[in-house]
């Protein structure tokens, strides 16, 4: 799963974005990448390794929904992956 978000503020400030991805590892576990910055300059990466997929997706839906409080908008959602 993979998720892009946007927050446009006013004036001459450059658009935030937030994006949020689901992938396995090669240990039976998932990881949960938050990259985060403005378009266009620096941003910062943090992942998160979750036993399994189901406390993997409860924590990206948190991320997005928190985000979503902040002003966020879904730009993009590339689905949920296969349950495994």
């Amino acid at each position: 799963m993979h998720l892009f978000l946007r927050h446009a503020p006013g004036g001459d400030q450059a658009p935030r974005f937030v994006q949020l991805s689901l992938q396995p590892d090669l240990f039976g576990g998932w990881l949960l990448l938050r990259e985060r910055g403005e378009i266009g300059g620096r941003t910062t990466l943090r992942r998160e390794l979750h036993p399994d997929q189901p406390t993997a997706l409860a924590a990206l839906e948190a991320a997005r929904d928190a985000q979503l409080k902040r002003g966020f908008e879904v730009v993009a959602d590339l689905g949920a992956p296969a349950l495994s």
